[in-house]
């Protein structure tokens, strides 16, 4: 795998939560009720014992509390990260019924996860050989926590990315404030260290080598390779210099120096959370104006409130019920036309501001894969979305999937829960069950 440029403009940003010191985490446990049913166990996709880890906080034992974490989750150092525990574990706590302050759940986990990788802790070896293959498609998350998973249980595993380095948007394309490309990458090299994972980067599955030979070589198929390029809204002057895909553009900014120095007013085009990401970035990065453009009003953002609540604290504006007309510029985007739109959404007719944008980010969805497996019998597909059974079964045998690819764009912790639960459904089709 290709190194890391050190000129990454993500370099810039420090953490966005600071890490706890043990003292910190050693208060926090003890403020852990132990719940019996632990409403937030069930709020976790992986479905990390999570009274259990804090308890082996709060007894010294953290190296049993990382265990408990990378039993549920191999990928528990980055989700004590990336995850909205405000919409999972911790917003589930039973202390936001009592008007106290909830557990902080992934900071906890943070602490037991990093102190496991600065000890080097090792918790998982591969299993005896099975003499069995399989090969996964795509190397972020989903892939990573199914080849683990296969190799505890002795199966051979072949990764085959398109890309040059491994993690998929855990690498390219989480924010940085929250984890950044490095620390993506020393989480793949402790996955990997299980033996036993054959990584091809630098290989487009379709081009370089088909489906049916992948086929031909494994005995069992998964498929990770999650969602496409930026999708655009065909406004005119989409083609000038200076609008992007939002993804394209952090991928751009993870992975090596963006130029900014002309920017003063930039436009994010959406309102999920790519945008939100990014609008928090830009500030981040010191862009004087910067302001989000979505459809609708702040009630029907389908971003997280806590983020956008976030980036207006680093002084982001909004442009509501809004959509762009066209870009205008000598060759380079300085300005943008938006049509207003009414409270169903709908143009007001004349109704037309232009605003000042040295850059665009349209963060409007991406493109779905799945179709590129249409013409393969028994795979099927809703609208580019790959579609699995309770097992993360495809239609076709020995196919199965996982991550953004069939979910259609979750978080990481839902990738991690899907790989896993892949990998027991193929040990059990490898080994003649169903």
């Amino acid at each position: 795998m290709s190194k890391l440029p050190a000129d990454r403009t993500e370099s810039a940003f420090e953490d966005y939560k600071a890490p706890y010191t043990t003292n910190q985490a050693m208060v926090e446990a003890n403020r852990c009720l132990y719940c019996v049913d632990a409403p937030c166990i069930k709020a976790c996709p992986t479905s990390i014992n999570i009274p259990e880890f804090i308890r082996k906080i709060a007894t010294h034992n953290v190296e049993g509390s990382a265990k408990t974490i990378f039993d549920s989750n191999i990928l528990g150092m980055s989700c004590a990260r990336v995850c909205p525990v405000e919409v999972l574990c911790v917003g589930d706590c039973v202390y936001n019924e009592m008007d106290v302050p909830p557990i902080q759940i992934g900071r906890l986990q943070r602490y037991s996860t990093d102190l496991a990788f600065e000890k080097g802790w090792r918790y998982y070896e591969a299993g005896e050989s099975t003499g069995k293959s399989v090969g996964l498609v795509g190397g972020g998350p989903a892939s990573l926590a199914a080849a683990h998973e296969l190799r505890r249980l002795g199966h051979a595993c072949t990764i085959y990315d398109k890309n040059d380095i491994l993690g998929g948007l855990n690498t390219n394309g989480v924010a940085p404030y929250k984890m950044k490309a490095d620390r993506s990458l020393e989480e793949v090299a402790w996955i990997l260290e299980i033996g036993g994972i054959d990584v091809q980067s630098g290989v487009t599955v379709g081009k370089d080598i088909s489906w049916e030979d992948i086929e031909a070589k494994h005995d069992a198929i998964f498929i990770g390779i999650g969602l496409g390029p930026d999708k655009f809204l065909k406004a005119t002057g989409e083609d000038l210099n200076g609008v992007h895909g939002a993804v394209e553009w952090i991928d751009n900014m993870k992975l090596g120096p963006v130029n900014l120095s002309h920017v003063k007013h930039a436009l994010v085009i959406g309102g999920g959370n790519t945008a939100m990401d990014c609008v928090r970035e830009l500030c981040g990065l010191g862009i004087e104006n910067v302001h989000m453009v979505y459809r609708g009003d702040e009630s029907r953002m389908s971003g997280y409130a806590h983020e956008w609540s976030a980036a207006k604290q680093l002084g982001a504006k909004a442009i509501w019920s809004a959509l762009p007309l066209a870009y205008e510029g000598g060759g380079a985007v300085k300005t943008a036309k938006l049509q207003l739109l009414d409270g169903e959404r709908k143009p007001i007719p004349g109704d037309v501001i232009e605003v000042q944008a040295d850059l665009v980010l349209l963060a409007v969805g991406q493109s779905k894969l799945g179709d590129s497996l249409h013409h393969l019998d028994g795979i099927k597909t809703d609208w580019g979305r790959l579609v699995v059974d309770e097992n993360q079964a495809l239609g076709r045998k020995g196919w199965f999937a996982g991550g953004d690819a069939s979910n259609g764009a979750k978080e990481v912790v839902n990738a991690a829960a899907e790989g896993k639960v892949a990998a027991n459904s193929i040990d059990r089709y490898l080994k003649g069950g169903h």
